[in-house]
């Protein structure tokens, strides 16, 4: 029994630790000054704009969809969505001394990183499947993401603009959806892909998340990783413990198991998104309370998605 139980954490130690080794390489090239602030933002852009879109577009082009389109796993992961939001939307009063903070504590409860550290962990877990798998409910939770962001940010931050049409535009123009619906557009119409755009996908696949992941290391402040702060555990709470309890819960009453049930925890586990501060920052809101959050979430989530799974594989569900 004692054996079986090393086996799988073993097996979920595995799958997380690489994530946070590269995580904490970033870090430590940061404090060694051998990547900057400069360098950071232009990769970003390059990961996200180009690395991310095409790494997901051949994803989708080149999946049996038939085989790893699991309607339980986006159905569980919308309505966890859906209810992390209400649910710290109604308590965030209980968190916040200030109320202009409520929103950025909202949507630090329910916002993941589900672009990079997300896909990061289900391709480390099951591969080209894990990518396939994780590839829908990104594209729609991005969209999803998005809206409720504005909404929360503009309510506790009483702007008077509260137009979704700029937000709209902005999910319409992103290359990651764009990326992924291009592909299953390319899937379903069975086109073959020439093999020289076949290997450069390839070659970027293999760079992207590395990169990705060394650019959220060297952001990450080392001051915020040690400062615990009421609000920023609050969040952290909702985000790493509670969102993968109840996805998890919805997906298994669901019938939900296996694979589908790992990637869909591995999603909802995820701590929050970077791009959480930056929104956070561009409509003049507590942006130190963001960042704290980011880099505390991401911390912990070392061991909380790495217990997560380890749970999962001792009940025989994934």
């Amino acid at each position: 029994m004692l054996h079986n139980a090393l086996d799988t954490f073993l097996f979920a130690f595995n799958i997380t630790a690489p994530i946070f080794v590269m995580l904490f390489l970033g870090i430590w090239l940061k404090k060694r000054n051998m990547v900057n602030d400069d360098f950071i933002k232009t990769a970003s852009q390059l990961v996200y704009n180009i690395g991310l879109p095409v790494m997901l577009f051949i994803t989708s082009a080149t999946t049996n969809i038939s085989q790893v389109t699991d309607w339980n796993l986006l159905i569980a992961f919308c309505v966890m969505t859906a209810l992390v939001f209400i649910g710290s939307l109604l308590t965030a009063h209980w968190h916040c001394k200030d109320a202009r903070d409520q929103g950025v504590f909202i949507q630090g409860a329910f916002r993941g990183n589900l672009v990079i550290l997300g896909l990061a962990f289900c391709a480390n877990a099951y591969g080209e499947k894990g990518l396939a798998l994780a590839s829908l409910p990104v594209a729609m939770t991005v969209v999803f993401y998005n809206v409720l962001s504005v909404y929360v940010l503009n309510r506790s931050l009483h702007h008077t603009s509260n137009s979704f049409m700029p937000t709209l535009i902005g999910v319409a123009k992103n290359p990651l959806i764009i990326a992924i619906f291009v592909g299953f557009a390319v899937n379903a119409l069975h086109i073959t892909l020439p093999g020289v755009i076949m290997d450069s996908g390839e070659y970027l696949s293999q760079m992207v998340l590395p990169l990705a992941l060394i650019c959220i290391g060297g952001s990450l402040s080392i001051e915020r990783l040690t400062r615990l702060d009421v609000t920023a555990v609050s969040a952290c709470v909702w985000k790493l413990i509670l969102s993968p309890l109840i996805a998890c819960a919805i997906a298994i009453g669901l019938g939900l198991r296996g694979d589908a049930l790992a990637v869909l925890f591995l999603l909802a586990a995820s701590p929050t998104a970077t791009i959480s501060f930056v929104m956070v920052q561009a409509m003049k809101g507590n942006g130190e309370l963001a960042a704290n959050i980011i880099a505390q979430s991401t911390l912990w989530s070392l061991i909380t998605v790495t217990l997560g799974l380890w749970m999962l594989q001792i009940m025989h569900w994934v």
